[in-house]
């Protein structure tokens, strides 16, 4: 029984420090408060691990940054005239 004991405590130990961890991230994206190295961390993370969530996400920053709505690429070509 004591050959396990260690081993469930480091565990443990592990996963209090996990949840501590993604609590403060989440707090930290809530409030917007976090620094440009704790910002860069976890863009960091983000980038290597979700890579659909970050593309996203700089999408969006992207398309808040805009000052004027991009127009449609279809708006851009010139219209073919039609022959009557």
């Amino acid at each position: 029984m004591e050959g396990w004991l260690p081993y469930v405590i480091v565990f443990g130990f592990f996963a209090a420090v996990l949840g501590f961890l993604t609590w403060l991230a989440r707090v930290i994206r809530r409030r917007g408060s976090a620094g440009g190295g704790v910002g860069a961390a976890l863009a960091a993370y983000e980038e290597a691990f979700r890579a659909t969530s970050h593309a996203a996400h700089q999408e969006i920053r992207a398309q808040a940054e805009r000052k004027v709505p991009a127009g449609s690429p279809d708006r851009l070509r010139p219209r073919a005239r039609r022959r009557r």
